[in-house]
């Protein structure tokens, strides 16, 4: 019998494997930077204290968490139903457009807390509508998603630079990017949030959509695994043959499945856009929704386990950050070596341990 196919306690599967795959990733970044001159030990503890040691630290840690947050929710979403959405980094900027336009129109009027739940309901319109014609190529066509979601990054990209440069840019103004949103059209920071941890913020731009991702993470949770569509989503990724017998319709679960899992992407917006930069600007999702992915698998799929996961990559963003700063050696390029190399053995390498593991619990886990 394959090792994997046996079945493992689920602390085995969620925290142990994870753990290991972990503490292997940073072993081998401490190799690297030791040979490159530098204490790993030090490195360790200057990226965690860059990141959790102070109030500003954690903001920026829980803000970059935020974005992944959303980007990995969609990759699980879509991944239950068996479809591994590329397309998230696409669905996010264009999700970007939906809130910005609602910001543009009701910062005038309305104050913050009206404008969001529109902006909301604009940026997870969008980002479904650019995910629509790829679920509908796949489930009409046979198009593999992988290709046209990720073909669709690159047209959204196009898209949007020409947006914000012929249409959407300031009159006079050479940036392109669309004017700053007034108090309307802004989420508010959670400083008070932090407050009630003696915490103070600083400029770090932890805003009010680390809650709506919160929020999120619930109704997914609730979506897959306690509704009737989750149950066919499930199935679907299971067996697309035992989902046509069970009659569940293909067309209608891809599509659907997808739509929703462009939705999550293009929520991601929200954070930088209204949140931090209170405007449209170019390449402002700054690939997230690559992140996502790896955050995705590294999570298990698992709303929880997206949500340790996007904070342990806000941690390597932020430490990272205050690590090159501290330690000149290291530069930006070794971080994102780090943080490749905890995607390789968390994502692309995440079972390496487990026939080992395995043959330790047939051995002894039984006896």
């Amino acid at each position: 019998m394959s090792t994997a196919s046996v079945p493992l306690p689920r602390w085995i599967n969620y925290v142990l494997l994870p753990v290991l795959n972990l503490v292997l990733a940073f072993l081998i970044s401490g190799v690297v930077v030791w040979i490159i001159g530098e204490n790993p030990y030090e490195a360790l503890k200057l990226m965690l204290v860059g990141a959790l040691g102070r109030g500003e630290g954690v903001g920026f840690t829980l803000f970059y968490a935020t974005s992944f947050i959303f980007t990995g929710l969609s990759v699980a979403v879509a991944y239950h139903a068996g479809l591994f959405n590329i397309g998230s980094e696409g669905q996010a900027y264009i999700g970007g457009l939906g809130a910005a336009l609602v910001a543009l129109a009701l910062d005038h009027y309305v104050p913050w807390y009206v404008t969001m739940p529109f902006a909301v309901i604009g940026a997870a319109l969008f980002g479904a509508g650019w995910a629509l014609i790829p679920a509908w190529l796949q489930a009409r066509r046979g198009s593999h998603i992988v290709i046209t979601t990720i073909m669709f990054n690159f047209i959204g990209a196009a898209l949007m630079v020409y947006l914000l440069v012929n249409v959407l840019r300031v009159t006079g103004k050479m940036a392109p990017e669309t004017r700053t949103f007034l108090p309307g059209g802004q989420l508010p920071k959670l400083d008070w949030l932090m407050a009630m941890f003696g915490m103070k913020l600083g400029p770090a731009p932890f805003n009010v959509s680390f809650l709506i991702a919160l929020v999120a993470c619930v109704a997914v949770w609730a979506l897959i695994w306690r509704s009737k569509f989750g149950y066919e989503m499930r199935t679907l990724g299971a067996s697309r043959s035992a989902a046509a017998y069970a009659g569940i319709p293909y067309v209608r679960t891809v599509v659907v499945t997808m739509l929703i899992s462009g939705g999550l992407a293009g929520m991601m917006a929200l954070n930088p856009v209204m949140g931090a930069s209170a405007r449209l600007q170019v390449e402002f999702v700054g690939g997230a929704g690559f992140v996502g992915i790896a955050v995705s698998l590294m999570g298990r799929n698992h709303p929880f386990g997206i949500v340790l996961a996007a904070i342990l990559f806000g941690i390597l963003y932020q430490g990272g950050a205050e690590l090159s700063f501290d330690m000149p050696n290291i530069t930006r390029d070794m971080i994102v070596v780090i943080q490749g190399l905890v995607i390789l053995f968390a994502g692309a390498l995440e079972f390496m341990f487990r026939p080992a593991i395995v043959r330790l619990y047939q051995q002894f886990g039984k006896a």
